[in-house]
């Protein structure tokens, strides 16, 4: 059996202040939205309906904000918790300031704000992250606080 990979950090290189900004981007289709949209059953028509959010005021269709927080989250793994990560604990601040629209592609950076030692786990800290993500116009359109239990170095 091959040894897997890992890209994450350990917790040891997850110093306060650290900043990434990562590799992987994400244009986000029409697909993308409508198809998260009915799978967590949100029938909201700012989404999914073209007539109605045209008479918006936005104009058009607007990318649902839980896939955004998501996809946020998703493209900072390569570089800070692929195979390094013990859990997700939990979010704090969400904001979203500006909207996604269809066709818009998502770049993000992220922050560690606070790294401590887990009080319960000896092979473990805690890491508090604020993710930014940013449209192609370099826009801030979201940003979340995020902990993560994240495994020492081995």
């Amino acid at each position: 059996m091959s040894e897997r990979r890992q890209s994450g950090m350990w917790f040891e290189d997850l110093g306060e202040g650290l900043v990434v900004a990562h590799a992987v981007t994400r244009t986000i289709t029409e697909a993308d939205n409508t198809l998260f949209s009915v799978m967590t059953m949100n029938p909201q028509p700012l989404h999914l309906d073209a007539e109605f959010a045209a008479s918006s005021e936005f104009g058009e269709r607007l990318v649902n904000s839980l896939f955004t927080l998501g996809l946020l989250v998703g493209v900072t793994v390569y570089e800070l918790t692929l195979g390094t990560t013990v859990a997700n604990l939990g979010f704090g601040r969400v904001e979203f300031p500006a909207p996604l629209f269809h066709g818009d592609t998502l770049h993000a950076e992220s922050t560690v704000l606070e790294a401590r030692a887990s009080r319960s786990r000896e092979n473990a800290g805690i890491v508090k992250f604020e993710h930014r993500g940013y449209n192609q116009r370099d826009e801030l359109v979201a940003l979340c606080e995020r902990s993560a239990l994240m495994h020492r170095r081995p």
